[in-house]
């Protein structure tokens, strides 16, 4: 009978239900009875066991040290009479459970943990009472003996019909079930007390061995202490036996040797070598993972199938695997369904579930059937820290293991950088490339030492990776220059070449065969670049020559690309690049076009960002959604801080400095003789006093093509200024080994003496002839070079510029070819005799 309220709140008679608030509490008549629904919380209620389970334990843990009175004493009979000599198990479950309630973000406790317990308990109480026969036992169970009366529960039975032996195994077996049930472990697991002796047993040898080392080296340094005291003593009593009796008026003083003991020899200082590994401590990274909210799984899984069958699709639902970022339904179609019907109801059923974006896989690689990605509620953090403590990562092949982050199935996903070999990192702003390029670098520092691996890093931005200057882990400090960066391309190739030749005298093919056989190893090199369209925007010929280069050849002498970017443009990530470089990492990105520029497929698009991503690499056929790590700022502050109290860095200056000698990234200029053209292109330009693509196409017969590049190889070499639109470019003089400017321009007006100008009657070698100088049109168009053209205005200036100085030193030679040597009135000279040199006033020279 449900009574219902007046208004002036007294109960009346029964009548028609009134619906009431969730937070009010019902008043019913529950035969003959009232009940109280306080309308409380699930982590409220989930409070209140745990503060229960915390109290009773506390209670019966100081009740068995009489500490509780009364009641103490009354609740230890009462758990002696159950759980006879094992009363104490009762504090420690209910301390266990507690705290995995407490910590359900990282213990989730489920049905089947209570049944291990049951069990554990269970197998526990049968041994203990094993040692009583069966006129025994009672007598035991009541005086809280043995396994007490829970004990009796299996002991009757086990003993009856197994005898002893028997009913010790299954015991013990139902013991080590319930332990597997309880705590979700392995047997390898329960080998812990093993584990822990090997532990202790290698610390004690470590520290056994440091002890023995150091009595070695004080043993030694005594001994080199002793025989420095001998030495002095015999030299002392040498100096001693030596008296000067010539002259007598002199008193001798005895001379004091040094005392050893008030003076501290001094300590030689050994160069540091980093030959052992610097073992990172876990604890500089942070362990607490979140715990993701997938939602209502169950009403998510009716509402797809309900989406799915209104547009007549008939499907089996599958597994759910809950992942970090998002949680994947699966599902079986029926036989006769074509994907491409499921794969266009992305929309509606994104609609359906009321979340964006959904992305469907279909089909999911290796499996016959098709997974909706939904994002979760919320999302959980992957930590370093859970990764490195894994069991995948101490089961590695090598050192070279990148650690990206878990699948859509919460399973850690680790990648071998030797495999990939190379690996392009892009997206959009904020969406987790730097600190994926960071976990990148941190798992790479875990597993190798200085000696083992090196880094080049180039941030443009300047932001993320100067923070690791000064860790021995450099070959230079962190690249910020375009400059630079190309000097360090060109470095990298050289060293590529140096080691193919290394191994090739080993007779080895890679760097891992060499490096097991030679005593001299070679480290690896991983070129890092954190954004890479900043580079192109400057030097787009010189940045991807020198990265397809390394990209095509690198890998077998253990030299790895990292590129990073967030604008996956095809003028950022050309197709040279996308060909050599197949593993790639794409995170969210704003349209269809970027996916499909990083990927070549679509996807990416519909990531939700903060470390979602779609990884690609040459052993998979399609994208793998995977859950980034995630590395603080102060995580990484740590780890560099650490590394720097083990040893400083040990640069290599030439790394960033201007390779000498031919140019890796040229193009191949030297490849056609154009060594002994250069020669003669900086006779005329030290001569002439000028730099320009037309002054060397007629002076030296060239094309265009072929003249712009040699401009561009000098100004590289800093010989020559940049071209600044129509002005001329700047000549250093001083570096060709001529004249200075200011002496050039007097001698060039005639005021400080007289200057010879270029005989241009001399032979140009026939091997240094361009084949193409005949079409120069086509030179000036080939845009296949790695140089910069000058600008049209400033060729056409230079070349009307050049033609008319030379028209009018035409015809001054013509005059003096055909008047005798004489003075006017200006002092101009024409001495014909005087070796073939011709000089001329400040107008006729201009």
């Amino acid at each position: 009978m449900v009574y219902r309220r007046r208004k002036n709140n007294v109960f009346a008679w029964p009548g028609r239900r009134r619906r009431r608030s969730r937070n009010q509490f019902d008043v019913r008549n529950l035969r003959g009875g009232f009940g109280l629904d306080w309308g409380l919380s699930s982590e409220t209620k989930k409070g209140i066991i745990i503060i229960v389970l915390f109290v009773l334990a506390a209670l019966s843990s100081l009740g068995l040290f009489d500490l509780a009175g009364d009641f103490g004493q009354m609740i230890i009979r009462v758990l002696s009479w159950l759980l006879g000599a094992l009363k104490w198990l009762f504090p420690v479950m209910a301390l266990l459970f507690g705290y995995f309630m407490l910590r359900a973000d990282k213990y989730q406790v489920k049905v089947v943990n209570y049944l291990g317990a049951i069990f554990l308990i269970l197998g526990l109480t049968t041994l203990w009472h094993l040692p009583f026969n069966m006129e025994q036992a009672v007598f035991a169970a009541n005086q809280g003996l043995g396994g007490g009366y829970v004990g009796l529960i299996l002991f009757w039975p086990l003993l009856k019909f197994m005898g002893f032996w028997g009913a010790l195994v299954v015991s013990l077996a139902i013991f080590l079930i319930g332990v597997l049930l309880t705590f979700e472990t392995s047997l390898y697991g329960l080998m812990w007390p093993v584990k822990l002796f090997k532990f202790v047993y290698s610390r004690f040898a470590k520290m056994t061995e440091r002890r023995k080392i150091k009595m070695d080296d004080d043993y030694e340094e005594e001994e080199d202490r002793a025989e420095i005291e001998e030495e002095l003593e015999s030299e002392t009593k040498a100096g001693e036996d030596m008296k000067d009796y010539s002259e007598p008026q002199f008193v001798r003083k005895d001379v004091k040797a040094f005392d050893l003991d008030d003076e501290e020899m001094p300590k030689i200082a050994k160069p540091r070598k980093f030959g052992r590994k610097i073992e990172l401590p876990l604890e500089l990274l942070v362990s607490k993972s979140g715990k993701p909210t997938s939602g209502d799984i169950k009403s998510n899984q009716f509402i797809i199938k309900k989406t799915l069958s209104n547009f007549g699709i008939e499907v089996d639902m599958g597994d759910v695997n809950v992942g970090p970022t998002v949680t994947q339904y699966t599902f079986r179609p029926a036989d006769g369904v074509k994907l491409s019907k499921i794969t266009n109801l992305n929309s509606d059923l994104a609609l359906a579930l009321a979340v964006h974006p959904i992305r469907i896989e279909a089909p999911i690689p290796g499996r016959s059937l098709v997974g909706v990605e939904v994002p979760n509620q919320m999302a959980a953090k992957v930590t370093m820290n859970e990764i490195l403590a894994g069991k995948k990562f101490k089961e590695r092949e090598n050192n070279l293991m990148l650690v990206l982050g878990k699948d859509v199935s919460g399973q850690p996903y680790l990648v071998q950088l030797d495999k990939m070999p190379h690996l392009l990192i892009a997206g959009a702003t904020g969406s987790g490339k730097s600190v994926c390029i960071n976990s990148i670098i941190t798992s790479l520092l875990y597993q190798n030492s200085p000696d083992e691996l090196k880094f080049i890093l180039v941030d443009p931005k300047r932001v993320e990776l100067p923070v690791y200057n000064g860790i021995p882990y450099l070959l230079t400090p962190v690249i910020t220059d375009v400059k630079k960066t190309i000097n360090a391309l060109k470095w990298t190739a050289v060293e590529m070449e140096r080691r193919f030749e290394v191994l090739a005298r080993a007779g080895q093919r890679n760097i891992a065969a060499y490096n097991k056989a030679a005593d001299d190893k070679l480290p690896y090199i991983i070129f890092i670049i954190d954004e890479l369209a900043d580079l192109m925007s400057t030097a787009p010929n010189d940045i991807e020559a020198g990265i397809v280069r390394l990209a095509q050849m690198a890998r077998a002498v253990g030299i790895y690309l990292v590129l990073a970017t967030q604008r996956p443009s095809v003028e950022v990530i050309t197709g040279l690049i996308k060909a050599n470089i197949p593993a790639r990492i794409a995170f969210s990105v704003a349209s269809l076009i970027d996916s499909r520029t990083i990927l070549d497929v679509s996807g990416a698009e519909k990531l939700v960002g903060r470390g979602d991503m779609l990884y690609i690499g040459p052993e998979t056929s399609k994208p793998k959604r995977l859950q980034g790590v995630y590395i603080s700022d102060r995580e990484t502050h740590n780890i560099i801080n650490y590394i720097k109290q083990q040893g400083t860095a040990d640069y290599i200056e030439e790394v960033v400095e201007r390779q000498a000698g031919p140019s890796q990234l040229s193009g191949g200029f030297y490849d056609d003789g154009g060594e002994a053209l250069l020669s003669q292109t900086k006779d005329i330009i030290r001569e002439s006093g000028k730099a320009s693509a037309s002054l060397l196409q007629r002076r030296l017969k060239i094309g265009y093509a072929r003249a712009a590049r040699i401009l561009d190889l000098l100004e590289e070499q800093g010989l020559i200024g940049p071209a600044d639109g129509a002005k001329p470019r700047e000549v250093f003089l001083e570096k060709l080994g001529g004249i200075s400017a200011l002496e050039f321009s007097a001698r060039e007006h005639n005021l400080t003496g007289e200057l010879e100008p270029f005989n241009d009657n001399r032979p140009v070698p026939a091997d240094l002839l361009d084949p193409d100088e005949e079409d120069n049109e086509d030179d000036e168009n080939d845009d296949s070079t790695n140089f910069k053209d000058d600008t049209n205005e400033e060729e056409n200036n230079n070349q009307n510029l050049v033609e008319t100085s030379e028209t009018k030193e035409e015809s001054v030679i013509a005059e003096a070819e055909n008047e005798p040597a004489e003075t006017d009135s200006k002092n101009q000279k024409i001495n014909p005799s005087a070796g073939g040199q011709k000089f001329f006033s400040e107008d006729e020279w201009t």
